[in-house]
């Protein structure tokens, strides 16, 4: 007998030692770790919660592997050898994952294990019931225990105690469609009675149908944006097609000149490049506030597109209201942003027309040229009859008006001019560039220029740029004046038969055109203007027959 027990006690110590594969410890109900393990009559091992179960809700008793049938229900006792054997094997497992958990210590940006209280590993999952993390070792109850197995184990996630309501401390299980705010069962209760209120995972689903509207709306903001930077460039490069084209012109008249005009033709320079510097500085102002947009847009992507992907639908809810697309910083129309075209009409001339007399042959060929590039902002203007004086005769097409001797009786509205004999045009202007040309032949006083909106119509107007009229006028016959600050006489060569005005906006400029001597009368630079400016007209007194004939708008 002796030699049968050793035998045995030699078994028992080469099972203690011995560890089959994993595979041979799974009950073949639950899948898992034996719990219990229990050895019905066939042979076969079960968890003995598992096999009690599954003949609890069987019609016959039988063995699930090899369904051998018993007539009466086995008395069920725990293999303790068996029991034994699944203990080692599961201190044996968690050993070698002990040695190997210098690979899974917590990292920065890793949500470490709640448990752990010395070296913190990193978590595997976290159970929303527990509201604890689990690193692999410490997760194994949740894996082994029938009452731990039926925890909701998701990935990772840190700040659990966020998942539960504050004020009443019960899990947030619960969306308010009302107030967009995650609740728990006593909200709907208490603070969101009569609220229109689904379960998280409903309102996961409706949100994260509205997210791809949403991302989609972003993509659109940003090919928007890049549309945008593309115009600016091309605004840039265009502006400085310009600026060498001036320079270039600028550089064939004044390297004509001698060393008395060195510098004028350096200043000339300066000018052209400081408005092209000016230019590109904006530009680049613009697109780099664009690239911060598509930067900041490109974010709310990526978190756009990570929440997508998400199926935690707390973290997808909470991570979506964070998402706001219509943040101050972001809704900037971009639509009526650009850079102006340049503008460096005149530059040339103001400066050629200081030098000698023998220069007078180079300033025609500039101006003819710089004539030639204004005209192409010619524009339609129709004078107002609303604003004409009661002693004007306006033409039924609008192009013409002189004095009538006579005056009209006509509503006194608030638009028209009382006592002054002018008008205004129809058009209004308050960007970019435009033109008009206006024949003066055969009269002997005439005003033309531009005037903005808010200059006073009623009673003797005092006419300046700081009263906002930008005009130059014929008195007398042969006495041209600007009526700048102050008032500037003008010295011409020949009487003007058609004079051009030229207003930029932008650039705060106003010149004057004698058309047919290709001369320049006349620039008001650096002007400030901030309202609406209208073409400007005076046809003067009649005095008999001496000033009768008309202002004439003629087609450019």
């Amino acid at each position: 007998m002796r030699s049968m027990y050793r035998p045995a006690g030699n078994e028992n110590m080469a099972a203690a030692n011995y560890l089959p594969s994993k595979d041979q410890f799974l009950c073949s109900i639950c899948l898992d770790l034996f719990t219990d393990p229990v050895t019905i009559p066939c042979g076969h091992n079960f968890c003995k919660d598992c096999i009690t179960e599954h003949w609890d809700t069987s019609d016959r008793c039988q063995c699930p592997i090899c369904i051998k049938e018993f007539n009466t229900r086995p008395e069920l006792h725990v293999n303790t050898l068996f029991s034994d054997m699944v203990a080692q094997f599961r201190q044996s497992a968690q050993q070698k994952a002990s040695s190997s958990s210098e690979q899974q210590v917590f990292k920065p940006g890793e949500v470490p294990c709640d448990v752990c209280t010395e070296t913190k590993l990193k978590a595997l999952k976290s159970c929303l019931v527990c509201l604890t993390s689990y690193c692999e070792t410490h997760l194994e109850p949740h894996l082994t225990k029938s009452v731990l197995k039926r925890h909701q184990l998701i990935d990772p996630v840190e700040n659990l105690e966020d998942r539960m309501c504050p004020k009443h401390d019960k899990p947030l299980e619960l969306f308010c469609k009302t107030d967009q705010t995650c609740v728990c069962m006593l909200c709907t209760v208490l603070d969101h009675k009569m609220h229109d209120v689904v379960p998280l995972k409903e309102g996961y689903e409706g949100k994260k149908a509205a997210l791809g509207k949403k991302e989609a709306r972003i993509q659109e903001m940003i090919q928007k944006r890049q549309l945008k930077i593309e115009e600016l460039k091309h605004s840039v490069d265009l502006s400085k097609e310009d600026a060498d084209r001036e320079v270039a012109e600028g550089v064939q008249v004044f390297t004509a000149l001698k060393e008395s005009v060195e510098r004028n033709l350096n200043e000339f320079i300066q000018t052209i490049e400081g408005k092209q510097n000016m230019r590109m500085k904006r530009a680049e102002d613009f697109i780099k506030e664009l690239e911060q947009e598509i930067s900041e847009l490109k974010k709310r992507s990526s978190v756009a597109e990570h929440l997508s992907r998400s199926e935690d639908h707390l973290h997808f809810l909470q991570g979506v209201q964070s998402l706001n697309i219509q943040h101050p910083s972001l809704t900037k129309d971009w639509t009526k942003v650009s850079i102006p075209p340049s503008s460096y009409e005149g530059t040339v001339v103001r400066a050629v027309v200081q030098l000698e007399e023998t220069l007078s042959q180079e300033v025609k060929k500039l101006i003819e040229a710089e004539l030639k590039r204004v005209q192409k902002y010619a524009v339609d203007v129709t004078l107002d009859p609303n604003t004409a004086n009661p002693g004007l005769i306006l033409s039924r097409d609008g192009k013409q008006v002189r004095d009538g001797d006579v005056e009209k009786y006509l509503p006194n509205n608030r638009e028209r001019f009382s006592d002054d004999i002018c008008v205004l045009g129809k058009q209004s202007f308050s960007s970019g560039k435009f033109y008009f040309e206006v024949q003066v032949k055969g009269k002997t006083e005439w005003d033309l220029g531009v005037a903005r909106r808010s200059i006073n119509r009623k009673g003797d107007i005092p006419m300046s740029a700081e009263d906002g009229f930008w005009i130059i006028w014929l008195r007398e016959g042969n006495e041209y004046k600007a009526n700048d600050e102050p008032a500037v006489l003008l010295s011409l060569k020949s009487r003007p038969k058609k004079v051009g005005v030229f207003v930029d906006y932008e650039e705060g400029l106003v010149s004057f055109y004698d058309v047919d001597a290709a001369a320049l009368i006349y620039s008001f630079t650096g002007c400030s203007f901030t309202e609406k400016l209208y073409p400007y007209f005076s046809p003067g007194g009649k005095y008999g027959r001496k000033n009768a004939a008309p202002l004439i708008i003629s087609p450019v």
